[in-house]
């Protein structure tokens, strides 16, 4: 068993974080201990890590209790799983894209100031006549 401390430290989340989760009921069958305290296992600490990457496919809370809902529905309800992953797949894909032709943008723009300060090529802008 786990502290809330210890639980932060192995899954690399903040306290308030994992007890927002916990309140928002995103963490089942957590265990107090006799003083009350949260208390997480094994299961608890793979559990919370996977929240924290389906927050990182940018699901909402909302989103991430429906798919604990269907996650405790059971195996009937895997295909309705992959298909949810499926599209934050997607989603994410379309993301990484997006964010390849902004860094693709930059180093155009920053071997064009290279060769400008170079003298390879002469400054233009289109902001400036």
């Amino acid at each position: 068993m786990y502290s809330m401390k210890q639980t932060c430290q192995m899954v690399g989340m903040s306290y308030e974080t994992l007890k927002f989760y916990c309140n928002e009921g995103l963490i089942p069958n957590v265990q107090r201990d006799k003083n009350n305290y949260r208390v997480f296992t094994d299961k608890n600490v793979a559990w919370i890590k996977s929240l924290a990457c389906l927050k990182g496919c940018d699901m909402s809370i909302k989103e991430m209790k429906e798919y604990l809902d269907l996650c405790l529905e059971g195996q009937s309800t895997i295909p309705k799983r992959k298909e949810i992953l499926a599209t934050k797949k997607q989603q994410l894909l379309e993301k990484m894209q997006k964010l390849q032709e902004s860094i693709d943008y930059i180093d155009w723009k920053q071997n064009f100031y290279d060769d400008v300060l170079s003298g390879k090529k002469e400054y233009i802008s289109n902001l400036i006549d």
